[in-house]
């Protein structure tokens, strides 16, 4: 007899944890994700309003039990104070990229290569932040597929250098469902059908 199995599906997964401002912290959550296999896509860690509290913003990707395993596995450090995974809720995402690129072309000329980045940047809302004789250097914030689709059209130009900050992320408005929202160390609530995020339960930021 054959066994059906149901295909999985594997999706980008975006996670805020709301964390306590000590040493260590960072570490313990990367750890965490090493010791049980899971791949981190994006960590970024900053401050909020609170001087005491940092938030941070993780992509996972992986289907549904990944992403319950993750939530319940960070809610059990003892300095998670907070997780929320924006799973079937809007929110809006940035990301911030430094790019290098020459200005070369096969012939030496940098002014026609200079002027047709320059062109891809405006089209981008990119900013020129560097000028040198051989090289741009650009900033771009935006989604990530915003960003991934300005790196390939600039490759052909030769990337000389690239750096970017990774994906911070926050809730759009009140009229949008909540998939997951928990307290760190508390019985996982049902999850009612139609429920609004209220902003007084979501990590600042």
């Amino acid at each position: 007899m054959t066994l059906m199995t149901t295909p999985t599906t594997i999706m980008r997964h975006v996670i805020a944890a709301l964390v306590t401002n000590e040493p260590g912290v960072l570490a313990q959550v990367a750890g965490m994700f090493a010791a049980r296999g899971f791949n981190i896509d994006s960590l970024v860690v900053g401050r909020t309003e609170n001087p005491s509290l940092s938030r941070m913003t993780i992509v996972v990707n992986g289907d549904a039990a990944v992403l319950e395993q993750v939530r319940k596995q960070l809610q059990k450090l003892i300095p998670v104070v907070k997780v929320v995974a924006y799973f079937e809720t809007a929110f809006v995402e940035r990301d911030l990229m430094l790019v290098q690129v020459s200005t070369a072309d096969s012939n030496g000329d940098h002014a026609f290569h200079r002027s047709r980045i320059i062109e891809l940047a405006n089209l981008f809302r990119a900013k020129i932040v560097d000028v040198s004789s051989e090289r741009l250097m650009i900033e771009l914030s935006g989604a990530e597929d915003k960003i991934e689709a300005f790196i390939d059209l600039l490759r052909p130009y030769g990337i000389v250098e690239l750096a970017r900050t990774g994906v911070i992320a926050m809730p759009r408005g009140r009229n949008t469902r909540r998939r997951t929202l928990q307290s760190a160390r508390t019985p996982d609530p049902p999850d009612p059908p139609h429920t609004t995020v209220d902003p007084r339960d979501l990590p600042p930021g």
